[in-house]
């Protein structure tokens, strides 16, 4: 039994890595963020770090350290009931109510909607969506070559033509950084906003739903020991991460970048089609289009045959695999028709109260050590974090839908209540004081077993 990877088998876990968390989405959230941060970049930048290449990094660890055969099991150390919950909330955020849909308005915003007239928008994302869930629902029944076929020469070529973009973009900026107002929250907490920025592109939930994928094809390489499989881990993703650093941080400096000509566009996707279009005119905007939904087509059968093994398995006397993919897709063409900034401003809530509790989840397995794993631990963390949570998750509602429930009152009230919910964090005092508790009751009952 050997206790660490080498050299090849390293690249190998870590360009796997690479394929499962950065899609043509991931470009959208550092693109945008750049344009809003403009100056402050620098700071925005590195909050994102943390939760778009830290965090899953620790996911894919966790699940290494803690022996368990998936995200159900980790999570149902808090209760299974918890976990059933947990899991199947994870996995249709990064399904068929956000992740997935995004792929398609992605798609369409990089690439139709710049070619068509405003008037006839809705009937085209109608008719696109449509093919392409068709396509993806076609391959998700049918998984086989195309998808190997597509991630060796599609995602590369994806790649290829990106770096041309960006060192088009360096070589010949399209402004100063410097010259860039920031806008918005950017203003006084870019580092915090990048922080939260870097919630959309879920690769924390991922890393937690596929991670036992990286941690299996680890041990089938020899590697067995939980902290020998935890290292590993960890050493072939730091190579993956820092490809994903690199390419965030230089595609948010083109964001940044492009506010020399043109002010924040309304979403990631129509800045990334602008940017192409002024340094390759009509021909890069095409050959971006194509490369961008292939390469979502792609990430969208993969999360439609995970989500749909995942929920045939948790639900054995359910719908069969096959009837979940169709629903999945079904839903996701539904969703998708809501349009890109529909999509990311009703994920935002979902993802705030999601993410504390995937932070903590993962905290507590990395350092359960340290308290013996004990569920009581796990439970108070959990229940404090989760109260929280909901109060951030009110707190980023659109304005017109807590007005319309009347909820706006109470939600500034709680947020008054919860140090740091101003700038997202209202759960982290919480979180802590759960951690105290739990622990203080760990040791009472050590105490009453003596």
């Amino acid at each position: 039994m050997k206790r660490s990877l080498n050299r090849k088998e390293t690249v190998f876990v870590a360009s796997m890595l690479f394929g499962m968390f950065f899609g043509a989405g991931n470009l959208i959230f550092p693109v945008s963020m750049g344009q809003l941060a403009g100056s402050s970049m620098w700071q925005a930048a590195a909050g994102f770090l943390i939760t778009g290449v830290g965090l899953p990094l620790l996911g894919v660890a966790a699940l290494g350290i803690s022996r368990e055969d998936g995200l159900l099991g980790l999570s149902s150390r808090v209760g299974q009931r918890y976990g059933r919950f947990f899991t199947c909330v994870l996995y249709l955020t990064i399904g068929p109510f956000f992740a997935i849909p995004r792929c398609a308005t992605v798609s369409y915003t990089v690439g139709v909607e710049r070619i068509l007239p405003g008037g006839a928008q809705t009937a085209a994302l109608a008719v696109f969506s449509l093919l392409f869930f068709a396509a993806v629902l076609f391959f998700s029944l049918r998984p086989g070559e195309i998808l190997t076929w597509i991630g060796k020469v599609l995602n590369p070529l994806f790649l290829v033509f990106l770096g041309l973009l960006v060192i088009r973009a360096l070589i010949s900026p399209m402004g100063r950084i410097s010259e860039a107002a920031p806008e918005g929250a950017y203003v006084s907490g870019a580092f915090f906003k990048g922080f939260l920025e870097g919630y959309n592109t879920m690769d924390a939930l991922a890393g937690l739903a596929f991670g036992i994928i990286v941690v299996n094809v680890i041990k089938n390489l020899g590697v067995d020991k939980p902290g020998d499989v935890a290292k590993s881990t960890v050493k072939a993703g730091i190579f993956s991460s820092i490809l994903m650093a690199v390419i965030y941080v230089l595609v948010t400096v083109v964001g940044a970048q492009s506010r020399g000509l043109s002010a924040p566009a309304d979403n990631g996707g129509e800045a990334l089609a602008l940017i192409a279009e002024h340094y390759f005119g009509a021909a890069g905007a095409v050959i971006l289009a194509a490369t961008v939904t292939v390469a979502c087509l792609k990430t969208a059968v993969g999360l439609i045959t995970s989500c749909s093994e995942t929920f045939s398995g948790i639900f054995p006397k359910g719908p069969s695999y096959r009837v979940w993919a169709v629903l999945f897709s079904a839903l996701s063409f539904l969703v998708a028709n809501l349009g890109l900034n529909a999509i990311i401003s009703w994920s935002m809530p979902v993802l705030m109260f999601l993410y504390p509790l995937a932070i903590t989840l993962i905290l507590l397995t990395l350092f359960g050590r340290f308290f013996g794993n004990d569920r009581a631990v796990y439970c108070w963390v959990t229940a404090f974090t989760a109260a929280a949570a909901a109060v951030d998750f009110l707190n980023a509602l659109p304005e017109e839908v807590l007005a319309f429930l009347h909820l706006k009152t109470a939600s500034d009230a709680m947020a008054d209540f919860l140090p740091f919910s101003e700038i997202g964090f209202g759960w982290l005092c919480p979180a802590l004081l759960g951690l105290l508790i739990g622990s203080i009751y760990r040791l009472y009952k050590k105490k009453r077993a003596l």
